[in-house]
Order: structure tokens, then sequence, then C-alpha cells
């Protein structure tokens, strides 16, 4: 694996398992954090979000959604343990952040030869997780993520599903073997989390050790 590279951007992908908010909640930190984002947020994803948040995204292009996106992270929905953002700060974030559509293979994130410094795909389904076992690259997130195992890149894929079936842990197995770091949504409570935003940030924070990101996004043990 490549050490991560602060001044290569990280593509995140979120697809449509149930989660929305671990795929929001690392690219609100990732931003704020001053970090280049690849964003694909698929199709699935889009109709999960308007499930879980209320919120409707399918009929907007690459462009809208960027300035949605940002504007609920980081005004409409912005938790109180989070400070506010200036209007600069703003700016300076929309200028961090691509979105891809996942059919658009033709994205700089379907090529080796764009330097990124690794990938997360949050919440990551279990047909996501097939596709990428399989080398399929039947889309943008499954074709950026070959990219990354044949690069030697870092891949994190935070999968949401309950039980996994064997075909599901044979699918993480092989792509496990192949350097591919499996990190189940799955929260802890020795720090005794008082809301849903601290189980969120406990996944959040966890994945970004993974990727060799520093956070204070949760309480770390200590005895």
């Amino acid at each position: 694996m490549l050490d991560f590279n602060v001044n290569e951007p990280i593509v995140l992908a979120i697809t449509g398992a149930s989660g929305t908010q671990y795929g929001l909640s690392l690219l609100e930190f990732l931003l704020e954090a001053n970090h280049r984002v690849d964003l694909i947020f698929s199709k699935n994803a889009l109709l999960v979000a308007k499930l879980e948040l209320d919120i409707d995204w399918t009929k907007l292009n690459a462009q809208e959604l960027k300035f949605a996106l940002v504007e609920y992270i980081f005004v409409t929905n912005r938790n109180e343990k989070r400070s506010s953002i200036t209007e600069e700060q703003l700016a300076s974030i929309k200028n961090s952040l691509n979105i891809w559509q996942e059919e658009n293979i033709a994205a700089s994130v379907a090529s080796g030869s764009y330097r990124v410094s690794g990938m997360i795909v949050s919440p990551c389904s279990m047909g996501t997780l097939a596709h990428i076992a399989m080398g399929t690259s039947h889309n943008l997130i499954s074709r950026a993520a070959d990219v990354m195992l044949k690069e030697r890149k870092k891949l994190i894929l935070v999968v949401r599903e309950t039980p996994f079936s064997t075909i599901h842990l044979r699918n993480m197995l092989s792509l496990s073997e192949a350097g591919v770091i499996i990190l189940p949504a799955i929260p802890a409570f020795y720090y005794r989390p008082h809301s849903l935003q601290d189980q969120i940030d406990f996944i959040t924070g966890k994945t970004l050790d993974s990727f060799g990101i520093d956070s204070a996004l949760f309480k770390r043990w200590n005895t």
C-alpha cells in the first residue's frame, strides 16, 4: 500500500446501502479538513437518501447536487457539536469537491493515471462489494475501486449489511486478501454514546483511522 498523500484527492463513493449518513459524515469531515474529494453518489444512494433523510436529490445534475450537498451538510443539518462555517469557507469547500455520476466511465477517477491518495466506499452495499470482488467495473464506483486495486492504493469498504451470507463473507475474504480494508459499520459502546450522531462519528473516526487521517470524533479507549 502507498502511504496517504495529503496533496492528492480522496475518492469517496456512497452506494445504495442503508446508512447514507456514514458517507455524508465522512464528506463533512474531509472537506472541512481541507481535503479534496472526488465523490461518486450512486443513483440507488440518492433513492436511499430520499427514504432516510426525506430529501429528494434524484433529479439534480452533478453541479446542482454539489451545491445541495454542501448546503445540507454545512448549513441545514449542521450538528451542534460542529462550529459554524463562514461564506469564505463554504466557497473553498465547494472548490474542493468534484462530483461524478456513476455511469461516467470517462471520469478522471476511472483512470490509474489520475493521482489520488485512495478510496473509501461508505456505506458499501453487498452488490457493490460483489462487483469489486469480481472486477466487473460495471459502473464508475466499481471501476474506481478496480483502479485502486491495480494501482495498489488504499481501498476501504464500510460494509452495511446484517447478517452476512456465505457469499458476502467469501467476497470480503477475497478482497481482504487483495489488501482491501473491510470495515463493517459496527458501533462500539465502551465510550457510552448518547446519540445516533455519536455512533455515526465513531464509524467515521474509525474509517479515518484506517485511512491514516487523525480525528477527534470519538473517545479512544484508555485505561
